[in-house]
């Protein structure tokens, strides 16, 4: 895009006359093939999520998460009610259509609708998700409803610089790395550097276009393994839009 001045000469960005404030996500309700995302829900959750969390036997997927691991189900009931029951961050549980349960949890935080940018975090995808295409789908509504159906203009992923699985997923889900902001925060008494991702509106359709080319059944053999992968898929169109 080339570069606007004012009267002064100065470079200016872009103009938005006709932006406005956008709605916050709160109550959304995503489905897709394999899952459906909903609000949390104590009553209706806690018990798949607990049952879902504890097939991490050396709980090692709540090493970058600020809460967690929970000895019983009343801890994570409370970490619930305490934590996920707000508008900011936000919280949905995974269900898996395969059985109803939920066994995961995602959330958007960092919530701004007036310049329409907002965050994916707090994902903790229990053993029965990880490895899976539900763990891309989740993922993948999210975005939609994000981009799609919300008009947000920024997507953005944060971990700790540390948690080399999370960067490696940002990056296979289509998200470009900005950058580490040292010493950002103390979470479990210890240091966190962050690692920065987005993705914008314009770069969605080739985003969503190489999500759904994914997660399309004809995309999987007959022993569960991909055809392509979505790196494959995603990495070309967003390296020739962002050059």
């Amino acid at each position: 895009m080339s570069e606007l001045k004012n009267e002064l000469g100065q470079p200016i960005g872009w103009p938005l006359a006709d932006w406005q404030a956008r709605e916050h996500p709160r109550g959304a309700v995503m489905q897709g093939r394999l899952c459906r995302l909903e609000p949390i829900d104590k009553d209706r959750h806690a018990a798949d999520l607990f049952q879902a969390f504890a097939l991490d036997r050396d709980a090692g997927n709540w090493t970058y998460l600020p809460y967690g691991p929970f000895a019983d189900q009343n801890q994570l009931e409370a970490w619930i009610e305490n934590t996920c029951l707000g508008d900011d961050p936000c919280f949905f549980s995974v269900i898996d259509l395969a059985t109803g349960k939920a066994v995961g949890v995602a959330s958007y935080l960092r919530i701004e609708p007036a310049v329409g940018v907002i965050e994916v975090g707090h994902i903790h995808f229990s053993p029965l998700m990880q490895g899976r295409p539900i763990s891309t789908e989740a993922m993948y509504l999210m975005m939609r409803q994000v981009f799609e159906l919300l008009g947000y203009r920024r997507y953005e992923w944060k971990c700790d610089a540390l948690n080399q699985p999370s960067c490696a997923a940002a990056t296979r889900l289509g998200f470009l790395f900005e950058g580490i902001f040292r010493q950002a925060t103390i979470y479990k008494r210890r240091n966190r550097d962050t690692a920065w991702y987005s993705i914008l509106d314009r770069e969605w359709p080739v985003a969503r276009a190489a999500f759904e080319t994914w997660l399309d059944p004809a995309n999987f053999a007959a022993d569960g393994s991909q055809r392509q992968r979505l790196s494959v898929l995603m990495q070309p169109g967003l390296t020739s839009l962002r050059a």
